[in-house]
């Protein structure tokens, strides 16, 4: 029951109302992964620089995720910067380098290869294919993708959609890929792609889960205090996949509808954890007990 991950690990900079750090663990790789490792075993494909420090290093050991796939290559590490307005409803990238991720080309360990669960994060699409191609035949996969992949290698998109049982984008991400706003018409058209399910994420407004003709909606969670944002979006994939993967699920399972609307709430309170705190903090913190209690939080206020 391990979920393979394939995604990012570097360190950021982070401006919000609340304040700033910078050089702090993150990636979509390390959110994922911290998010996931409490519900089922996480194996981390990405790449470090030779200056990623031990320390950053023990934070997903601490997790135990198995780190196999974690290569090291002579350079720097992955490395973002980013501010974000007083609402926090926007963002500016003041500073990207790609450092050592900019040749990364994912290898699974032999051990890796038969996972049944499979999260493929926001990398190039031939990468993501890549990794599917030495997988041993996964029970499930889901994707991520972003703007920038969709702009400029749509084809090599289309061709990696098409493998996928699930993809995950935020609501512009599926405006882009169909060009529809209206969240119904942009799922069936993103399952016209391929995945026989779609989640499309909504921000502070929760997210939204179509398989089929069937509609579940996952409200965000009302927090008392947002301190940074960044990273929410994945490890909220890292919950809602971490889940399916604790529950060995496959796809066309009977019944799978109703796993998929528990992940969802488990990946919205994943995700509005990770908000609670600069970069990957709060995750490091978390506990499986202050997961089941929010969980009961959001039963009780979606519940009429």
């Amino acid at each position: 029951m391990a979920l393979l991950v394939v995604g990012s690990v570097a360190y950021d900079g982070i401006e919000t109302p609340a304040g700033r750090v910078d050089r702090v663990l993150g990636g979509a790789g390390s959110y994922i992964a911290l998010a996931a490792s409490h519900f089922a075993d996480v194996q981390l494909v990405a790449v470090v620089g030779d200056d990623f420090a031990p320390e950053d290093e023990a934070v997903l050991r601490r997790r135990n995720v198995d780190l196999r796939g974690l290569a090291r290559a002579s350079g720097k590490t992955f490395y973002w910067k980013g501010a974000y307005s007083s609402d926090m409803n926007e963002r500016r990238t003041l500073v990207t380098e790609l450092n050592v991720f900019a040749d990364f080309d994912p290898q699974l360990p032999r051990a890796y290869r038969p996972a049944e669960q499979v999260l493929l994060g926001n990398i190039h699409p031939s990468l993501q294919n890549s990794v599917l191609g030495q997988s041993h035949s996964p029970a499930f996969v889901a994707g991520d993708t972003m703007n920038y992949w969709i702009d400029r290698t749509p084809d090599e998109l289309a061709g990696a959609v098409s493998s996928w049982d699930l993809i995950m984008v935020n609501d512009e991400e599926a405006h882009m890929m169909t060009g529809s706003r209206n969240l119904r018409i942009a799922a069936r058209r993103l399952q016209a792609m391929g995945p026989e399910a779609v989640v499309i994420k909504r921000g502070e407004y929760g997210a939204a889960l179509f398989q089929g003709d069937d509609c579940f909606l996952s409200p965000g969670y009302p927090l008392r205090s947002l301190v940074d944002p960044t990273g929410a979006g994945d490890a909220f994939a890292g919950g809602f996949m971490g889940y399916l993967a604790g529950r060995r699920y496959h796809r066309g399972q009977a019944g799978g509808f109703a796993d998929l609307r528990r992940a969802m709430v488990y990946g919205s309170i994943t995700g509005s954890v990770c908000c609670e705190d600069f970069g990957v903090t709060a995750l490091r913190a978390l506990s499986r007990e202050a997961i089941e209690r929010r969980f009961e939080e959001f039963r009780t206020m979606t519940s009429y």
